[in-house]
C-alpha cells in the first residue's frame, strides 16, 4: 500500500511539473510578445502601458490611421488573447476545483476567445460601414481596444506573480475585475459626449456586441 501511494505521488508531481512547464512556455511566449514589440515600436509599446494615465495615446493612434493588420497591432491582440485566456483557463479551474491543468483544455478557451473578439471586431467594422459611422465610432473602437491591450499588459505581470510569487488566485480575479471596471469607467469618461449623444444606441450596443456574445461564450467554454 504504501509503495503503491508513493508511485501516485510521483505520478501526481509528474503530471504537476508537466503542467508547469507548458504554463510557463506560454509565459516565456507572452515575455517574447513584448520583446518583439519593444523593437517594432518602444513608443507604442510605452503608450500601450500608460493608457490610463492619458489619452494622448488613443488620440495619436486615431490620427495615424493604423489599421488592425499592422504588425504592432497584430502582435499585441495575439498578446492580450494569450493572456485574457490564461486568466479565463485559470479562473476556470478555480470554480471548477479541478488541480491538474492540461495544454488542450487552455488551447481551447485560446482559440474561443480569438474567434469572439475577431468576429466582433470584424462585425464592429462592417456595421461602421453600413451605417457611414465609420470616422465617428473609430477613437471610440481604438480606445476600447487600447484600454483592453493595457489591461492585458498589467494582467500579465499579476499573472506571473501568482503562478511564481504565491500570489492567491482570488487577488488575481479581484485586480482583474477591478481593471475591467476602471477600463469601462475611462472608457465611457473619455467618449462621453458621443455615448450621451446616443445614449439608446449605445447601451443597445453594449448589451448586443459586449454582454451578451460574452454570456454565451463564457456558457459554452464552462
Amino acid at each position: 500500500m504504501l509503495i503503491l501511494r508513493i508511485e501516485n505521488n510521483l505520478q501526481a508531481l509528474e503530471k504537476i511539473a508537466y503542467s508547469n512547464n507548458w504554463i510557463t512556455s506560454v509565459l516565456l511566449l507572452m515575455f517574447f510578445s513584448i520583446v518583439l514589440l519593444k523593437l517594432i515600436d518602444s513608443k507604442r509599446l510605452k503608450g500601450n502601458f500608460f493608457n490610463f494615465f492619458s489619452v494622448n495615446y488613443i488620440e495619436s493612434e486615431t490620427e495615424d490611421k493604423t489599421g488592425f493588420f499592422d504588425v504592432f497591432q497584430i502582435v499585441i491582440f495575439v498578446f492580450s488573447m494569450l493572456v485574457l485566456s490564461l486568466l479565463t483557463f485559470n479562473f476556470k479551474e478555480y470554480k471548477l476545483e479541478v488541480i491538474l491543468k492540461d495544454l488542450p483544455s487552455f488551447l481551447s478557451v485560446f482559440f474561443s476567445l480569438t474567434t469572439y473578439f475577431l468576429i466582433k471586431r470584424t462585425l464592429e467594422y462592417l456595421f461602421s460601414l453600413l451605417f457611414l459611422i465609420k470616422d465617428e465610432v473609430r477613437f471610440f473602437i481604438i480606445s476600447k481596444y487600447s484600454y483592453l491591450y493595457t489591461i492585458s499588459l498589467l494582467l500579465y505581470i499579476a499573472i506571473v506573480l501568482s503562478q511564481y510569487a504565491s500570489l492567491k488566485q482570488v487577488y488575481l480575479f479581484c485586480f482583474a475585475a477591478f481593471l475591467f471596471v476602471l477600463r469601462f469607467v475611462f472608457h465611457v469618461v473619455i467618449n462621453k459626449k458621443l455615448i450621451f449623444s446616443e445614449l439608446f444606441y449605445f447601451i443597445l450596443y453594449f448589451c448586443a456586441f459586449e454582454i451578451a456574445p460574452l454570456f454565451i461564450l463564457f456558457k459554452l467554454m464552462s
